[in-house]
């Protein structure tokens, strides 16, 4: 079978592996579709992701959907055929957290995700023809959900925990500062919440298109001079670019929220936070998800349409210009996909 391989800084290759046979418990996934994200095209581009480096070569994705193709002993409840998509995490060990973060597993120390470094041997991911898959992390498309949605109930899940990190959004005025891919979805996922108002700002112009067609009542174009708005009740920074943090702040309103979406860089950056405390904002991380997969999937049955943040499609064959195109900010792209297998 073919597969997406990173093998170092910019050195991807399609890979001939062998195809996988389903273990108990497990089944097997003739994969459809992918979505790129950031960290495929920081394994792409760096050789890491964040803190993960390649130690040996990793098989990119884990935005991703497709067929059940066989079904491994003692395994119940699904069947060949049956379109599904992954929750691509899976914990390592006995998986109890303390009290205070109890059902949080989002944040257990150990957590092997689909296309990451962060263990050795490396965690493959699924930008491949076949994967095998643990059945506890396989989740069944709801009807009318076709695969290639259903490759982005991982991203939805992500922006739906964000939005999820404020006590109270129906209502209150909401910021999406950085609108791609992520930052898109976080304006769905306010509006689906029943935020008063969502004002979407970023750089480009292209992912502003986005953001008003996932339902922004308002955007700000910041290159052009444009500033953001002030007195906001609840700010989604997805940015994750540091100098955007003082005038993000100085956007929300005292006795505000912000929840932080955009991965921050791990290394020590210049970023003005003085309204933090004068403000009394109150700063909240968000990282990943939990089960809001779960929600991801029964929104898209129930009508949510996140089909605008899909920019460009490209065959599994030509991976490498994809994830290029995925990166490259001046392409105008949001959510990249890569069409796993042949149509039929």
């Amino acid at each position: 079978m073919k597969a997406v391989v990173v093998h170092g800084a910019g050195d991807v290759r399609i890979d001939e592996r062998p195809r996988p046979q389903p273990a108990r418990g497990e089944v097997l996934i003739a994969m459809e579709w992918g979505g790129i994200c950031g960290s495929d095209v920081a394994y792409f581009r760096h050789g890491a992701s964040g803190t993960a480096s390649l130690a040996h070569p990793l098989v990119l994705g884990h935005e991703v959907a497709g067929r059940i193709a066989a079904v491994g002993p003692g395994v119940t409840g699904l069947a060949e055929g049956q379109p599904v998509t992954v929750h691509p995490a899976e914990l390592v060990g006995d998986g109890i957290l303390p009290e205070r973060i109890a059902g949080r597993t989002n944040l257990y120390p150990r957590i092997r995700y689909f296309g990451s470094a962060a263990f050795t041997p490396h965690t493959d991911g699924g930008f491949s023809e076949y994967r095998t898959v643990r059945a506890a992390q396989v989740r069944p498309l709801p009807d009318g959900v076709s695969t290639e949605l259903g490759a982005l109930a991982e991203p939805l899940a992500v922006a739906l925990h964000a939005v999820g990190r404020v006590p109270e959004l129906r209502g209150r005025t909401v910021l999406v500062n950085g609108a791609g891919p992520i930052g898109s979805l976080v304006v769905a996922a306010a509006r689906l919440c029943g935020a008063h108002s969502v004002v979407a700002a970023d750089v480009s112009e292209a992912p502003l298109t986005t953001a008003r067609l996932m339902g922004a009542d308002e955007t700000r174009d910041i290159s052009r001079g444009k500033e953001l708005p002030a007195d906001m009740d609840v700010v989604f920074e997805a940015s994750g670019a540091p100098a955007a943090l003082g005038p993000v702040l100085r956007a929300t309103a005292r006795g505000g929220i912000v929840v932080q979406v955009g991965n921050l860089p791990g290394r020590e950056v210049p970023s003005v936070l003085g309204d933090l405390v004068t403000r009394e904002i109150t700063w909240i991380g968000s990282y990943r998800f939990v089960d809001e997969i779960d929600d991801a999937l029964a929104a898209l049955r129930d009508g949510l349409d996140i089909s605008p943040v899909i920019s460009h499609r490209f065959p599994l064959e030509q991976a490498e210009r994809a994830l290029g195109v995925a990166g490259d900010p001046s392409s105008g792209s949001g959510k990249v996909m890569l069409r796993l297998t042949a149509p039929a």
